[in-house]
């Protein structure tokens, strides 16, 4: 998956001086590779451990140009308004719960004449992450009320809405499917161990931090952590213009393996 991080940022036009926020970011596939490009990135996430990862791995490369700092997609605040020129979410702020405020989040803190780009899984795509939701769909109970599904981000609909709520006209938002290679060291059932694994341990830091700060909504579970064993997975790239910004937004619902994406732009 690493690799999918640096074949992203050649592709989005990143270049040294650029100021890049990357939302949801983990511990740095998409953050580390833009911040070797010569951009000064600061990586967001809600999970405590994946921010410090982050750092330890921007330490440890010496990349002084990259920060990673928890927070919530749904306020970005202390973030100042119309101060990054590139806000990018990669399976990252899609499980934010309240998508109307990510929406306005990423408007907000990004400048005039700067783009936005967000990596989305899709719905009902035939590929790995969109089977296994379907199908551990018939055997867990019903969502509770007001939940809303991150892969709702993979509907060209509700991102032209969401970001229409924000300011950006939908003539300023488009979107693209690419594909992305994603493989796993490993035989199948290897991979399935990691995936039960990954899942497991993303579970537990939510019942903790439900149980530190009661009231919060923590939907960032098992975003990105699953690698797979060469399976291909779709993604919708949406890429639209703002007014005055511009943002594109990457929706993939498969595997990791193989993705095709949409990417939104809006100006």
């Amino acid at each position: 998956m690493r690799a999918s991080g640096d074949a992203l940022v050649q592709r989005i036009g990143i270049a040294k001086g650029m100021k890049v926020l990357d939302l949801g970011c983990g511990d740095g596939t998409t953050a580390l590779p833009a911040a070797r490009l010569g951009a000064n990135v600061l990586g967001v996430d809600i999970a405590r451990n994946l921010v410090e990862a982050g750092n330890r791995r921007a330490r440890e490369l010496g990349l002084a140009n990259c920060t990673f700092r928890e927070g919530d997609a749904t306020n970005l605040q202390p973030l100042p308004d119309h101060s990054f020129d590139l806000v990018v979410s990669i399976f990252g702020a899609m499980f934010a719960p309240k998508p109307f405020d990510v929406a306005n989040e990423m408007v907000r803190v990004t400048r005039a004449g700067g783009r936005i780009v967000m990596g989305n899984w899709i719905p009902n795509d035939p590929t790995l992450v969109a089977q296994i939701l379907k199908i551990s769909s018939a055997y867990t109970p019903p969502p509770p009320e007001g939940f809303v599904s991150p892969m709702t981000w993979g509907i060209d609909r509700n991102v032209i809405e969401r970001f229409e709520a924000a300011g950006v006209p939908a003539e300023k938002i488009s979107f693209v499917r690419d594909t992305f290679v994603f493989t796993f060291d490993g035989p199948p059932a290897r991979f399935v161990d990691e995936f039960r694994k990954l899942l497991r341990a993303d579970h537990e830091r939510i019942r903790r931090r439900r149980k530190q700060r009661p009231g919060r909504q923590l939907a960032e579970g098992a975003r990105g952590a699953i690698r797979q064993p060469k399976h291909q997975h779709a993604h919708h790239v949406h890429s639209g213009h703002f007014p005055a910004r511009e943002c594109r937004l990457l929706k993939a619902p498969a595997p990791f393996s193989r993705r095709r994406g949409r990417a939104r732009r809006a100006r």
